[in-house]
C-alpha cells in the first residue's frame, strides 16, 4: 500500500490540515462568486490600462486572471510585483491592489504611487492597513474572508478579482463559466481527494514519481503559463521542494539548449508540461518535440491536460491537480504543508531593518 494511502488516518503530518483548505477549492470559487453578484463599485471613466499589484498568491490570482479573461480585456494589461509602478500609471489608469492580508509591503508602496498619480483604484484584500489607507483615501474595498493562509484563498482572490473587473464593464458576466468550473473541480476532487487509493489517484500517482527530484513545469505562454508558476509556487511552499517553470515557445529558445549537463544531476529533475487543447498549433508541436528532447535525460516526465470547457475551468483543472500534488509531495518529505517559516523569518529580518 502507498504510504499516501495511510497519509490522510494522521494528524502527524498535516495538522493545520491544508488537505481541508485544497479539498474546499471549489466551495471558495462557488462562494466569492456568489458575493460577487451584487457588486457594484463607484462609476468611473473608462479606463485607458489595467494593472493588478500584488505578490505572491495575490500576484498569481492577477496572472491567472490574464490567462483566463486576457483574450476578453481590451486595454493594456499587465501584473505588477514590485514597489514601484511602472511610468504609464496615471487618472486614466485601472489599478486594483490586491494583498490578501493587507500588510503587504510592495503593495502598499504601489498603491500609495497608485494614490499619488491620481489613478482609479479597487482594494482587494481581508483587511490590514490596505484596507485602512483605502478607507482613509475613500477608494473602494473589496473584501476577502480572513483566516486562510494566502495561497489557499486562490478562489477567493480570483473570482473576486473577476468580479471586480465585471463590475467595471471590462469583461463580460462570468456566472455560467464559474458554475462549468465548479462541476469540473467537484469531479477532479473525488479523483484527487486523500481518501482515494493511489492506484486509481492521478495526483498521488504524479507525486510518487516526482518525490525526491527537482521539477520544472512547463506551460504555455498566455494560457498556462500561469498555472505553471502556481505549481511552481505550491510546490515550493506546501512541499518545501524546489521547482521552477517555463513557458513554451520561449523555453525552446534558450533552456532547452541546456538540457544536457550535468546529466547525473538531470536524472534528479521531474518535468511536468501542462497542455491546453486551445495551445496554439505550432505550440502543440513543440511540446510534442519538446518531450522527445527532454525525456532521454529528465528522471521523469508527465504531460497532464486541462479539463472542462471554459478557459476557466480548464486552466483551473489543471491549478487543481498541481495543489493536490503539492500536498502529496509534502506528505511524501514527512513536512507539515501548512507553515512557512523561511518567509516568516525573513520579513522578521527584513523589518528589523528598517
Amino acid at each position: 500500500m502507498s504510504i499516501l494511502d495511510q497519509a490522510y488516518d494522521t494528524s502527524e503530518i498535516d495538522p493545520n490540515a491544508m488537505r481541508s483548505l485544497i479539498k474546499s477549492f471549489p466551495e471558495h470559487i462557488q462562494a466569492a462568486a456568489q458575493a460577487m453578484e451584487n457588486l457594484s463599485l463607484p462609476a468611473t471613466a473608462k479606463p485607458s490600462a489595467l494593472l493588478i499589484t500584488g505578490l505572491g498568491g495575490s500576484a498569481i490570482s492577477g496572472d491567472l486572471v490574464r490567462s483566463i479573461a486576457g483574450p476578453q480585456i481590451k486595454l493594456p494589461f499587465i501584473v505588477n510585483r514590485d514597489y514601484e509602478l511602472p511610468a504609464f500609471v496615471d487618472a486614466s489608469t485601472l489599478v486594483i491592489a490586491c494583498s490578501y492580508s493587507g500588510n503587504t509591503e510592495e503593495t502598499l508602496s504601489a498603491y500609495q504611487q497608485a494614490r499619488d498619480a491620481g489613478a482609479s483604484i479597487v482594494c482587494v484584500t481581508s483587511g490590514g492597513c490596505l484596507a485602512e489607507q483605502a478607507v482613509r483615501d475613500s477608494f473602494p474595498v473589496v473584501s476577502l474572508p480572513g483566516g486562510f493562509p494566502p495561497r489557499a484563498a486562490l478562489g477567493y482572490a480570483l473570482i473576486t478579482l473577476l468580479g471586480v473587473l465585471q463590475a467595471k464593464g471590462v469583461i463580460p458576466d462570468i456566472s455560467e463559466d464559474v458554475r462549468d468550473t465548479v462541476d469540473v473541480l467537484r469531479s477532479l476532487r473525488d479523483r484527487y481527494r486523500t481518501e482515494t487509493p493511489a492506484q486509481a489517484n492521478p495526483a498521488k500517482q504524479l507525486a510518487e514519481s516526482l518525490h525526491g527530484k527537482i521539477i520544472a513545469v512547463y506551460g504555455s505562454n498566455s494560457i498556462m503559463d500561469s498555472a505553471a508558476y502556481r505549481w511552481r509556487s505550491q510546490i515550493a511552499e506546501n512541499a518545501k521542494n524546489l521547482a521552477f517553470h517555463h513557458v513554451l515557445p520561449e523555453m525552446n529558445h534558450n533552456e532547452l539548449v541546456g538540457w544536457r549537463y550535468p546529466q547525473e544531476v538531470l536524472k534528479k529533475v521531474g518535468v511536468v508540461l501542462l497542455r491546453d487543447r486551445e495551445d496554439h498549433h505550432q505550440v502543440q508541436k513543440r511540446f510534442d518535440l519538446t518531450s522527445e528532447v527532454i525525456s532521454n535525460f529528465a528522471g521523469a516526465l508527465h504531460e497532464v491536460r486541462s479539463e472542462g470547457k471554459s478557459r476557466l475551468a480548464r486552466i483551473l483543472s489543471i491549478v487543481y491537480l498541481g495543489d493536490f500534488v503539492s500536498l502529496y509531495l509534502a506528505y511524501l518529505n514527512q513536512v507539515d504543508p501548512m507553515p512557512v517559516e523561511v518567509i516568516d523569518s525573513f520579513k522578521s529580518k527584513l523589518g528589523s531593518l528598517n
